[in-house]
């Protein structure tokens, strides 16, 4: 799984989903839950906690677009975090890997 994550990374970075401020979260989310679902089906029938790290890494990048997008998460990280684990309550169907129950924390 090691070369597979490596590959799944590079793509998820080639994303840039952080740079895509002038994207809602809803368009983010139909451009890659597709490709997002797919990793899932696959990698995780049979290794799931493998597929975890990967996710979160997503999860990262759409923190990171958070603070480039609002004003207000500027340089507050756990804001950021927390804002989007209310999103994720709210619409957990939102993206696929909230879905797995993978999620940021909600206030």
């Amino acid at each position: 799984m090691t070369r597979q994550r490596k590959k799944i990374s590079a793509t998820i970075r080639s994303w840039r989903i952080n740079l895509r401020s002038d994207k809602s979260l809803e368009d983010i989310a139909k451009m890659f839950n597709a490709e997002v679902q797919g990793w899932i089906n696959y990698y995780g029938k049979f290794y799931k906690s493998a597929i975890y790290p990967i996710l979160r890494h997503i999860e990262i990048f759409l923190i990171l677009w958070a603070q480039r997008k609002f004003k207000r998460f500027r340089r507050h990280n756990t804001r950021a975090r927390y804002w989007l684990g209310q999103i994720a309550r709210r619409e957990p169907k939102l993206f696929a890997h909230w879905r797995l129950g993978l999620k940021s924390p909600a206030a």
